[in-house]
């Protein structure tokens, strides 16, 4: 059990049978009445999003889940295929859920699943990943009407505005959390 004043972004808490990440978190200190914590959380099921207000005082029930790491090798139409590469053994994680995810899997790059009594329930994505530029339009000398940047097509299918210079074939890092280009990488 965990106090809702000490729920933190990140924590894992099972609320109705049913497992959820803290997303936001917001501790509200009000005039008059007692303190409380707003909390915005995933459902690792099924992708839906609860919002719940609990007073610091109130409890929760946290659960323990753990990090492993596994490549990922391929996604069919209801799952995403990983595999633990000390045993060999393949685990199937749903796409319900994580359908985001999908523009961030690479086969045969390594991930880290969140496991809860043995069930995968959720997929980290690294913070920072290099994708290869697949598709790209020439910029055209002078044309920084929209800023300088254009939009460019990813190996997985992620679409990210990059700066003008970028072209097809090169390798740029983005940032996961907002989709942004950060910078072009030298193979």
């Amino acid at each position: 059990m965990i106090r809702a004043g000490e729920i933190s972004k990140g924590v894992f808490l099972l609320i109705k049978n049913e497992p959820y990440e803290v997303v936001e978190r917001e501790f509200v200190n009000p005039g008059k009445g007692s303190a409380f914590v707003r909390l915005k959380m995933k459902n690792l099921r099924s992708g839906q999003v609860l919002k719940q207000v609990n007073k610091t005082h109130e409890t929760l029930e946290e659960i323990q889940v753990e990090d492993k790491p596994y490549q990922y090798l391929y996604a069919d139409d209801n799952s995403y295929h990983f595999m633990d590469t000390a045993t060999y053994e393949q685990i199937e994680v749903g796409k319900v859920g994580h359908e985001e995810k999908q523009q961030y899997l690479k086969e045969g790059n390594e991930y880290q699943l969140v496991l809860w009594d043995a069930d995968p329930i959720e997929i980290e994505i690294p913070y920072k990943m290099v994708f290869a530029v697949t598709e790209a339009q020439n910029a055209i000398k002078g044309d920084t009407v929209t800023g300088g940047t254009k939009p460019v097509t990813l190996e997985t299918g992620l679409v990210v505005r990059v700066p003008l210079f970028i072209k097809q074939g090169d390798r740029v890092l983005v940032n996961t959390e907002t989709n942004e280009y950060v910078e072009r990488v030298n193979s």
